[in-house]
Formats: C-alpha cells, structure tokens, sequence
C-alpha cells in the first residue's frame, strides 16, 4: 500500500512547488491603471480618466486631452492617438500634452516623454480605482 501512496504524494508535492511558483507575492499585485490620476486637488490643475474600455480623457491645466491607452506585458501604459486642444495658456506648464507612456508604483503614475524621459506625475484620485 506505502508503493501506492509513494507516487501520489510526490505529484501532490510536484502540484503544489508549481502552483506556488505561480503565486503572486504582496509586492507583485497586478497593476490597474482605470482610474483617474491627478496632479493636485486644483480643479485646473494636469489630469487623466483612464477608461475600462483603453479611452483616455483630461487636461494638462489648460488644453483638453483626448485619445487612447492600453496595458502591455511589461505593465507600462501606452498611450496612442492622443489628439489636444491647442489654446493660448498663459503661466500654464502644459508637461502633460508631451505624454507617450507611462509606469505605475502603488498610487503614482509617472509620465514620460517619447524619449522614455519622465516629464512628471500624477497620483490616484481618491474617488477612483
């Protein structure tokens, strides 16, 4: 009876090593950008919707963003066609209307250029996620 046992419990060890090996660690949570993402409470202030559906929508203080996202395997945000409004923004830093992708740590999104430099951050707005 121990000869039959002997192969069962080393697949059930085997199972459980690969299964372990698959398990995602407290540091590893998947990352979610749908949300909004800002850069201040300042109603005018650089902001971005990120919608289930890979729509983008915000402002970079003055002009009106629109266009498209989406999550790659290498969890960077890639943003695609994003068209702007293009007014006169006097004292405005308009550093959001230079986004291309953009990483995620915890509640911080940080934008870069399309040179892979990063141009700024905006965080998790508290009434989304």
């Amino acid at each position: 009876m121990s000869r039959m046992r002997a192969p069962f419990a080393v697949t059930i060890i085997v199972a459980a090593v690969a299964l372990a090996g698959c398990a995602t660690s407290p540091g590893d949570e998947p990352i979610d950008p749908v949300g909004t993402w800002i850069e201040s409470t300042d109603e005018d202030a650089p902001s971005l919707t990120l919608d289930e559906g890979g729509v983008l929508s915000g402002t970079d203080g003055c002009n009106r963003l629109s266009g498209s996202w989406r999550l790659e395997d290498d969890d960077i945000v890639y943003f695609d066609s994003v068209a702007s409004t293009r007014m006169a923004c006097p004292d405005v830093d308009t550093w959001l209307d230079g986004l291309s992708q953009a990483t995620i740590s915890g509640s911080t999104m940080t934008i870069l250029g399309s040179d892979g430099a990063q141009i700024g951050q905006l965080e998790r707005s508290g009434d989304s996620g």
